[in-house]
């Protein structure tokens, strides 16, 4: 009970699996005695090149006795993960030298002409095949060329190509890591998968499904003009390891060059930005300090003197905006991610999240997002109210439908293609509904209702009237366009987060594993920080140019690193990734236009909110007729 007094949270994850009957990936562990048989699991195939996933019996490989799909989380159900169980026959610290997995040496497996030419295809695309083991994923260790330190890619290659001819890897060997306190439980804290390519004819086979390896320098190539003749074996290798159950995905995750680069990018991030906000303390404040001072000195002394820069615009600075109603709905839609984001990053940080629950960091982040339509339609109906709409019904269904409806229809023709190549990363007709009722059964009346009891309360108050007819706009100098702007706008908060995007582009387009959510918190600090400086400078500059047409200004030009966030993808699409074809090159633009959009709504809600707030704050300390 101590223990429990010291750390509340574990002990709340200790018990909710034995009280609510489910298991919690990654926080249960599963002990296993002499002999207990070990669970096999199929994930998919997966490339780089191709972005396609497939599931593992899309090729004709050896089938159990008896299927069993493994049910998925919503995540891993959109990530393309289809669970499966192998005929892998492994026990507890029972090794295995050579066993057969199907068939037989006499009666071997056969591809037919499509099955070989399918799986050269994916072997010349570079697959790999993603097993698992106690919710511990396979790797392949590999020595780095350069460094000479270990990697750990996911999953083990499906074949190889030598001489023109594609080699299927027919036999794995593997090697599971196990930790015991008493030499009666053991966990398994790692899992090994070592291919390789073996002829029928380097295979001795014994009657009763044993085998010897003969010679390992014949690879077992595929047929592509014709049918191909395969067996299919493994080896089994338990090592005892002194890694605790606890820390057995610290080998995976543990990488002290990334983590020395995550912290070079953190510290310049901060200096940067203490520069940046130290120019605007020197600049803009000590500006505003001196604007005000004149202007209630001259309201104070009833001098003739006329008014010029920012305040000349007071009669027309809360004018509401063209569009109000879109406005309030991007408003609310950034709102809505925004308020995902930051919740979503917090558990992670806490390891409730982490890639030992897999998919559940996609699963809570769609959760959340239907749950927070309720904060963004009472923030964004109160400002509807505020900016004069008057239609608030119709403004609340723009809000509730405006981003989830983009997202939808763009998955959805993404999604024919995909069932086009028969990928796992369709979307299940059943899923899709499920995602439909979400949106138009759960976050659709949750922002109705939230917007009902925003546009009741009362409007933000202004400090000065609005004019009723509006003030002439003189014409602006080019710099003060909306997209030169944006583009001067976007660099800084782009440069702080830049380092971050490679690792993130890395976990979702090359299989590589993402766990540095504390430094991604601290990288969005960071964005926000400085999203809501550069949105009160570019908007102070345009009201001294007086344009009092801020509103919109200041969403979009907030939003400029979205320019470079789209520019960045295309380069890390032609020189880190390999894909090739139309409809992988499809999906990974229209996979990164949703998150140019998405980026965009985040970071141009923060700069309207700073500039609201400033622009508030300035005009009420000035005594204005």
């Amino acid at each position: 009970m101590g223990k429990c007094l010291k750390s509340l949270l574990p002990c709340i994850l200790m018990f909710l699996p034995s009280a609510f009957g489910f298991y919690v990936p990654g926080v249960a562990p599963v002990e296993f005695t002499k002999g207990d048989s070990i669970s096999v699991r199929a994930v998919k195939m997966t490339s780089a090149r191709t972005q396609l996933p497939y599931r593992y019996e899309s090729l004709p490989f050896c089938e159990p006795k008896q299927k069993e799909f493994i049910p998925e989380n919503l995540g891993e159900i959109l990530r393309g993960d289809r669970i499966i169980n192998t005929p892998y026959d492994v026990k507890m610290l029972e090794n295995q030298e050579c066993s057969i997995l199907c068939n037989s040496k006499d009666t071997p497996m056969v591809w037919s002409k499509e099955d070989s030419a399918e799986a050269a295809n994916r072997i010349k695309k570079e697959y790999y095949v993603q097993l698992t083991v106690d919710n511990l994923p396979a790797v392949t260790i590999t020595e780095s060329q350069t460094t000479g330190e270990s990697r750990y890619e996911r999953g083990y290659r499906l074949g190889f190509v030598a001489d023109n001819k594609s080699a299927i890897n027919n036999h794995l060997r593997l090697i599971f890591q196990y930790h015991t306190e008493d030499d009666i439980h053991y966990r398994i804290v790692g899992f090994e998968v070592q291919p390789k390519s073996i002829s029928i004819e380097s295979l001795d086979t014994t009657t009763t499904g044993t085998c010897h390896i003969v010679d390992t320098s014949k690879p077992a190539f595929i047929n592509q003009d014709g049918s191909t003749n395969l067996l299919f074996s493994y080896s089994v290798e338990f090592r005892r390891s002194e890694v605790k159950w606890a820390s057995r995905w610290d080998i995976y995750l543990n990488n002290k060059t990334n983590q020395q680069i995550h912290w070079f990018s953190i510290v310049n991030s901060v200096i940067v930005l203490f520069f940046l906000s130290g120019i605007i303390t020197m600049i803009i404040l000590r500006t505003l300090r001196r604007d005000i001072a004149k202007y209630n000195q001259i309201d104070s002394d009833d001098d003739a003197l006329e008014e010029d820069g920012w305040k000349l615009v007071h009669g027309d600075v809360f004018r509401p905006p063209r569009k109000s109603m879109l406005f309030s709905a991007v408003i609310g839609s950034g709102l809505q991610i925004f308020w995902m984001v930051i919740i979503t990053l917090f558990f992670a940080v806490l390891g409730m999240l982490s890639p030992a629950s897999r998919g559940a960091l996609m699963s809570a982040a769609i959760f959340l997002y239907v749950f927070m339509g309720l904060v963004a339609g009472y923030h964004s109906g109160r400002l509807f109210k505020t900016i004069r709409g008057v239609k608030w019904k119709k403004a609340a269904l723009l809000t509730g439908t405006l981003y989830p409806g983009i997202v939808f229809v763009t998955n959805f023709i993404l999604n024919f293609f995909v069932l086009g190549k028969h990928s796992s990363s369709a979307v299940p007709f059943s899923t899709m509904i499920s995602l439909l009722l979400l949106w138009l059964g759960v976050s659709l009346p949750l922002v109705m209702i939230g917007y009902y009891f925003g546009y009741r309360k009362r409007p933000y108050e202004h400090p000065v009237r609005t004019n009723q007819i509006p003030r002439q706009i003189p014409e602006q100098p080019w710099y003060m366009r909306p997209f030169v702007c944006s583009l001067l706008a976007g660099v800084l908060p782009f440069g702080f987060m830049f380092i971050e995007l490679f690792f993130i582009f890395s976990a979702l387009y090359e299989n590589q594993f993402y766990y540095l959510f504390g430094f991604l918190f601290l990288i969005f600090i960071i964005l926000i920080i400085s999203v809501s400086q550069i949105s009160i400078v570019m908007v102070y500059f345009q009201l001294c140019s007086e344009d009092y047409n801020w509103w919109w200004r200041s969403f979009i030009v907030s939003g400029g690193s979205s320019i470079y966030l789209f520019a960045y993808a295309v380069f890390y699409f032609n020189s880190k990734l390999e894909i090739t074809g139309f409809i992988p090159t499809l999906l990974y633009f229209g996979n990164t236009l949703l998150m140019v959009v998405t980026f965009w709504l985040v970071t141009g809600t923060i700069g309207f909110y700073a500039a609201y707030v400033f622009i508030r704050k300035i005009y009420s300390a000035v005594k204005l007729d």
